[in-house]
């Protein structure tokens, strides 16, 4: 569903139906955080979705305020491979196990 911010997430829903203005994140309610419309704004989770859409790596969100930022919360993420068990240090890349290289990619030496 589109974000306020114009994303497509899977997380953000929206309920519009017959007048009801019910919006929230449900990644940051599965982890008990508060959400408001403007962290959409600045999410990583979109991107992430777009660049890897692995099956087994599931997602963990915690707004927090970076010191570069002082004023602003943002989400953080962290990732989880099932498959591997194990965290993802890069989600937009993923473990590097679930999804190898095809063979005509591979790099030769």
């Amino acid at each position: 569903m589109r974000t306020p911010a114009g994303k497509e997430c899977t997380y953000f829903f929206g309920d519009y139906y017959r007048g009801r203005n019910v919006e929230e994140c449900r990644l940051l309610k599965a982890s008990n955080q508060q959400w408001t419309p403007d962290l959409c704004k600045s999410c990583p989770v979109p991107l992430i979705e777009m660049a890897n859409a692995c099956q087994f790596m599931r997602l963990r969100a915690t707004v927090a305020r970076p010191l570069t930022a002082l004023l602003q919360r943002r989400v953080q993420i962290t990732a989880y491979c099932e498959k591997t068990h194990r965290n993802v240090v890069e989600p937009h890349v993923g473990c590097g196990e679930c999804h190898g290289l095809p063979l005509n990619f591979k790099i030769k030496e």
